[in-house]
């Protein structure tokens, strides 16, 4: 059985730029222990070593953002949050402090340099479809 910390301090904690990798990596995989997120991980980071990846784990669960089965040897990790519901609560977070809260100036930004034509098409397609004007 999983069990985590308190249900709060996962949707205040907030990952590093390491521990979104791993996250990935559980996201992908599915609940996992140390060895297999290790193993998943090092054609990315191949200066990962099993000890980091396994401490960097337990600092997860305990800052919330990681569930911990210890019913199974090895324990094995699952993400607290879904992916699309952590990236939504981290890009809020960036807009409000990078862009004055302002969702248009982040738009604006990303479609200053960043969106090949292609891309802007099909934003505009999914802006029309959403009763929404390009």
């Amino acid at each position: 059985m999983l069990n985590s910390m308190n249900a709060r301090t996962a949707f205040t904690a907030r990952p590093t730029a390491a521990e979104l990798d791993l996250l990935q990596v559980l996201w992908r995989l599915g609940p996992a222990d140390a060895k297999t997120v290790h193993e998943a991980l090092l054609p990315g980071r191949p200066d990962a070593t099993y000890a980091t990846v396994l401490r960097q784990l337990q600092v997860m669960h305990g800052k919330g953002l990681l569930d911990r089965d210890e019913s199974l040897r090895p324990q094995r990790y699952a993400p607290v949050q879904a992916q699309d519901k952590l990236q939504q609560s981290l890009v809020k977070d960036f807009i409000a402090k990078a862009f004055a809260g302002s969702g248009k100036a982040l738009v604006l930004a990303a479609l200053k340099n960043h969106v090949s034509a292609k891309e802007r098409a099909k934003i505009r397609q999914l802006l029309a479809k959403n009763g929404e004007q390009p």
